[in-house]
């Protein structure tokens, strides 16, 4: 929505006024507030990437009163300083820390600190119900001194899943939410665990799904080995074979037939950049794990019913491009 700049800053402080858990909003920016933000609702959890100024949060203990929908939020920097204080305590976060806030309790956050006049700072927000999560965590407290890491481990699976959620909503049918949902609770309980040292606690089953997911993201972060294998996928994650298998067949599908997906899906969207029509296919497949280029032209035709060559001529011709 498009609102004059003098009014923008009022409009979206009645804004955050008006949410479930509503907030005082302060900006040096009141003359030209620019800000961006979306919504997209998986079931229970609620995730927004957002691009704003400099601004300043405030939760009172009378507007918890007002309304406390009983959820933590976590906040991601992708850019820019934010500095919280949450009973009495101050913490800093920079960009790939994630920060866990008690909508129950009251607190200040400042966020975009040190950034130019003119810039702005991004992140992605997320809101989970606190009964979706794991009950056995009994500790949340000490999560609120944590700086989370986005950079590594399960908080960079955390981050990779809502960068690509977040790029490519349009992508997803409404019906995908709650699975999507599922998929983000799996995590943020995953990384509650692993922070507090607790993944005993977690229930068998949100246990084995976050353990799936981490072995997924590894296998997207070494797609590019041709001795990626499950054997040596079982063995990076200290299980045995047949745990592995398990795990995936419980899904519904096999190692190796994950694998190859994965593999099919980056080779294809290599063949249709136009930027690199002049890469062999090959080349590509190669780059991709793909060690026998006869070996990946039938993967590829069973998977897609056409040939690589095939499909490049449609995606690049379809983009005004040539073969």
């Amino acid at each position: 929505m498009d609102v004059s700049a003098g009014d923008r800053f009022d409009y979206w402080s009645e804004l955050f006024q008006r949410t479930h858990a509503p907030m005082e909003l302060f900006s040096d920016r009141h003359d030209d507030f620019r800000a961006y933000q979306r919504v997209l609702n998986l079931g229970a959890v609620t995730v927004w990437p957002a691009t704003l100024p400099s601004v300043r949060f405030r939760r009172t203990a009378r507007l918890i009163r007002q309304s406390d929908p009983e959820r933590f939020h976590l906040s991601l920097r992708l850019s820019g300083t934010m500095r919280v204080e949450r009973d009495g305590v101050q913490g800093e976060f920079g960009p790939y820390d994630v920060c866990v806030i008690d909508t129950s309790r009251p607190f200040e956050c400042e966020s975009g600190i040190g950034l130019p006049p003119d810039s702005a700072q991004t992140g992605v927000g997320l809101e989970i119900p606190k009964s979706q999560l794991p009950p056995a965590l009994d500790r949340i407290d000490e999560l609120m001194r944590c700086r989370l890491s986005g950079r590594d481990g399960i908080g960079s699976l955390l981050v990779q899943f809502l960068s690509q959620l977040t790029a490519k909503s349009d992508s997803y049918r409404p019906s995908d939410g709650p699975r999507l949902g599922r998929v983000v609770v799996d995590l943020v309980s995953a990384l509650f665990a692993h922070a507090l040292d607790s993944d005993a606690r977690l229930d068998p089953e949100t246990e084995r799904r976050a353990l799936t997911l981490r072995i997924q993201g590894f296998i997207r972060q070494h797609l590019h080995e041709p001795e990626l294998t499950p054997g040596a996928i079982a063995a990076a994650h200290h299980i045995s074979l047949s745990h592995l298998h398990r795990l995936f067949q419980e899904r519904g599908i096999t190692v190796a037939g994950w694998l190859r997906q994965e593999r099919l899906e980056q080779c294809r969207r290599d063949l249709g950049d136009p930027l690199m029509v002049t890469t062999p296919i090959h080349v590509i497949a190669g780059r991709w794990g793909f060690a026998h280029v006869a070996h990946f032209s039938r993967a590829f035709r069973r998977a897609y019913e056409m040939t690589p060559r095939e499909y490049r001529g449609r995606a690049v011709g379809m983009a005004g491009g040539s073969v």
